[in-house]
């Protein structure tokens, strides 16, 4: 059977002041149709029943979350107890979906809670083929490639190799064998990238049957899928929560993409038959959203005289009055407003950072 599991334990800093400690990117409305992780969910459709559906996000989310996600049982929202990246989080889900929720043939679609994917239909029908995949090929790892628009050194490539299926059906899209993985590049390596019309980015958006994960953290990370076995088995009990904090917070954080990526030789990529948007930062409201005829991007209650490429987002009924404005992002919230080059985007990381030095934690 199928089960999503959607990874919900971002911090999103680079969008500052929205994105705070008790509500990052994933619990906002950035684009319309709601927070992005209800989006998420919602978007799974019948793929698989509520009760398959599982969340795993940071514990001090798990509230605000369930509020977001009431269609979800409240079990199906796990909170860790510390951040230790994608390898984990994933390894637990698989341990949950196979060892306590007893599929021992579980296929996890593995999907974070922050991209913008539409439309809706064509995911699902992605979905469902990757699915077909695994039940014809059970130790494949099945992942989605987004034809590149732009050479984006934001995102991570998938180099594609030989065709795996190639149909005229419309209804399903074109797989290869994956050559390699490679790390976000610099602006050239990109353009080669796309030049050469072997890449797609990187989705992040994987499908594969639970136990060969497991196999292969058995095989790469035996001490982690100790200690993960440990909270597995005490699940459930009343010993759950004592385990898990001592169990979780003992493994050295890494991500899937180290922990398994790197070593894995069965592995498809899709061409994603859907539209695929990361939002990374503040920027990407201009590709979602759209501009005026100066290059603004206006989410909010905003005059602007003489402003040109500026991104602003004003909460509430509150007025921005911009003038002699270029390429700049303004973002104001009821507690703090942020003003910046658009340019240095990156460098909001950098701001959350100071505030922590500072112990300002009210806006964190």
């Amino acid at each position: 059977m199928l089960h999503p599991i959607i990874m919900a334990g971002g911090s999103g800093t680079r969008f500052w002041p929205a994105s705070r400690r008790q509500t990052p990117k994933q619990m906002l409305s950035l684009v319309p149709g709601g927070t992005m992780i209800a989006q998420t969910v919602e978007r799974l459709g019948d793929l698989a029943p509520p009760e398959r559906c599982l969340v795993v996000t940071n514990e001090r989310l798990v509230d605000g979350i369930r509020e977001l996600l009431p269609q979800l049982p409240a079990s199906a929202v796990v909170g860790e107890p510390a951040k230790r990246d994608t390898a984990p989080c994933i390894g637990l889900a698989a341990l949950l979906v196979t060892k306590v929720a007893g599929d021992a043939d579980a296929i996890m679609a593995v999907m974070p809670a922050d991209h913008v994917i539409t439309p809706v239909d064509a995911f699902q029908t992605a979905i469902r083929q990757a699915v077909d995949l695994i039940e014809s090929n059970p130790q494949a790892i099945v992942t989605y490639g987004i034809k590149p628009t732009y050479p984006a050194e934001i995102f991570g490539y998938i180099h594609r190799d030989v065709p795996m299926s190639l149909s005229t059906s419309e209804e399903i899209a074109p797989s290869y064998h994956v050559k390699e993985f490679r790390e976000k590049p610099n602006a050239a390596t990109a353009e080669d990238y796309v030049e050469s019309g072997e890449y797609y980015w990187n989705s992040g958006i994987f499908v594969w049957r639970a136990s060969t994960i497991l196999e292969a953290l058995a095989e790469h990370q035996p001490q982690m899928l100790a200690h993960l076995e440990k909270i597995a088995d005490a699940w459930g009990t009343d010993q759950q929560q004592e385990v898990f904090e001592r169990e979780f917070t003992a493994i050295e954080g890494i991500s899937i993409d180290y922990a398994v990526m790197e070593h894995a030789t069965d592995v498809v990529v899709i061409e994603a038959p859907f539209e695929w948007d990361d939002l990374g930062g503040w920027q990407s409201l201009s590709r979602r959203l759209g501009t005026d005829d100066d290059g603004n991007t206006i989410v909010g209650k905003h005059l602007g005289l003489d402003t040109t490429g500026t991104i602003v987002r004003s909460s509430d009924d509150h007025l921005i009055v911009t003038l002699g404005l270029e390429d700049c992002i303004v973002v104001h919230t009821p507690d703090a407003t942020l003003v910046a080059n658009k340019h240095h985007e990156e460098s909001i990381r950098k701001i959350v950072k100071e505030l922590e030095s500072k112990a300002m934690d009210e806006h964190l």
